[in-house]
């Protein structure tokens, strides 16, 4: 095996073009405020665009992955950056409010889904034999760590310059993708000679698809829907999205501003949150390969709910450190559960037919972010104060933690 197996080089590829996905999708929260200032548009109304946002790349997650069998990983990759690129290039002539729900939640929602959904799931399938929980946890870090981690550039530029400055960034960033993209990404190891990682046999390319991407999108959820483990699965990962880039990722900002921490300071502790979820999420794809997925799901959901129970009176005690110490902790817990979810996803369905079962299971977890990121506004709203909101994520993430455990510990894997 060569030193520098090029599925290397694909992980590489794949991981910076989520990371640019994720700081393009989740730079909506240090634009709540400019918006408000600037359009006169009310906060619910803003909030609105982001959740259909995270709506739809939730629900485009399965399609995705059927289009991608239909259609190959590269042309896909390019087709999804370039609408991310055009939506970023509309955003600084867009001035009515319908324009931000198709700008900011239609094309940045269908633009992200591909590449925050299913596309680790489909590289490491497609390029690793070995080590494929370890790629899985370094591609769903880049997940939220691209969401976090140039959040205190954008909210420095908006306040030192404009917010059209910020937007301009991440449209350069999106052009440099495309190229990348173009240049260095492949399909499948059949297109220059290579078995996957860890692999020595010779794998045959994968033939595209014939039918219908939507028809089997649906037929894989007909088939999700009478197995107990998808609802479970579903239901505990609809509460993941419902208390992290639904609420913290929407509004943590907002919710740190209303007790005066500066806003470069507020978009300081969620990018250090995304420096922890690389090395969290990480560490949870390494461990996805050697403990039972289900008490790596329980203790995840658990210290998470604790942690936002406890983030309102962080905040009120006005103390920096325990922000930092949420921060961290949160951070390491940010999406580490996405990959024990999707070895329960694997076991269950099939490497074949894992990855549109998850992505169905990812628009379970984006309508619960949806549902956060629209009601979050909706709560602050009418209270002054987002604590509420985050009593109730807390109490539904340990809620959460009860589903994982009842999955049974072998299930049978049904046929392919």
């Amino acid at each position: 095996m060569k030193k520098w197996h090029y599925s290397w080089i694909i992980l590489a590829v794949t991981f910076v073009s989520i990371i640019v996905a994720g700081i393009i999708r989740s730079s909506a929260g240090v634009f709540i405020d400019p918006f408000e200032q600037d359009f006169g548009w009310s906060r619910p109304s803003i909030s609105f665009a982001f959740a259909v946002s995270l709506f739809l790349y939730g629900f485009s997650g399965p399609f995705m992955a059927a289009f991608v069998e239909k259609y190959g990983l590269k042309r896909m990759m390019l087709g999804s950056m370039f609408l991310l690129s055009i939506a970023l290039a509309c955003t600084s002539i867009m001035q009515k409010e319908w324009q931000l729900i198709l700008i900011w939640g239609v094309m940045m929602g269908i633009g992200s889904g591909l590449f925050l959904t299913v596309l680790s799931t489909q590289v490491a399938n497609r390029w690793f034999d070995k080590q494929r929980g370890l790629a899985v946890g370094i591609l769903t870090a880049a997940t939220a760590t691209g969401q976090l981690i140039l959040l205190p550039v954008l909210a420095t530029l908006i306040e030192q310059y404009s917010w059209q400055t910020a937007i301009m960034l991440i449209f350069i960033l999106s052009l440099l993708m495309l190229i990348i993209i173009a240049l260095f990404m492949r399909n499948d190891p059949s297109e220059i000679n290579i078995s996957p990682y860890g692999s020595d046999e010779v794998i045959e390319p994968v033939r595209a698809t014939i039918g219908n991407p939507f028809k089997m999108a649906l037929s894989a959820l007909a088939e999700g829907l009478k197995v107990k483990e998808f609802w479970l699965l579903a239901g505990s990962f609809f509460i993941c999205g419902l208390s992290t880039s639904g609420l913290i990722g929407t509004h943590f900002i907002s919710y740190c501003i209303s007790f005066g921490i500066p806003v470069v300071t507020a978009a300081a502790m969620l990018s250090f949150m995304g420096v922890f979820d690389l090395i969290g999420t990480t560490l949870s794809g390494w461990l996805t390969d050697r403990i039972d997925n289900r008490w790596l799901l329980f203790w995840y959901y658990s210290l998470r709910g604790l942690s936002l129970l406890a983030l309102p009176f962080a905040l009120a005690s006005g103390s920096y450190t325990w922000l930092i110490i949420f921060s961290i902790f949160y951070g390491l817990d940010w999406i580490a559960t996405v990959p024990p979810t999707i070895g329960l996803t694997r076991q269950r369905f099939g490497i074949e037919k894992s990855a549109m079962m998850y992505g169905w299971m990812v628009a379970a977890h984006q309508v619960g972010a949806g549902v956060a990121a629209y009601f979050g506004g909706i709560v602050f709203e009418a209270m002054g104060s987002y604590k509420i909101a985050f009593l109730l994520a807390g109490g539904f993430c340990l809620l959460a933690s009860l589903f994982v455990i009842v999955i049974k510990k072998k299930p049978i894997l049904s046929a392919r």
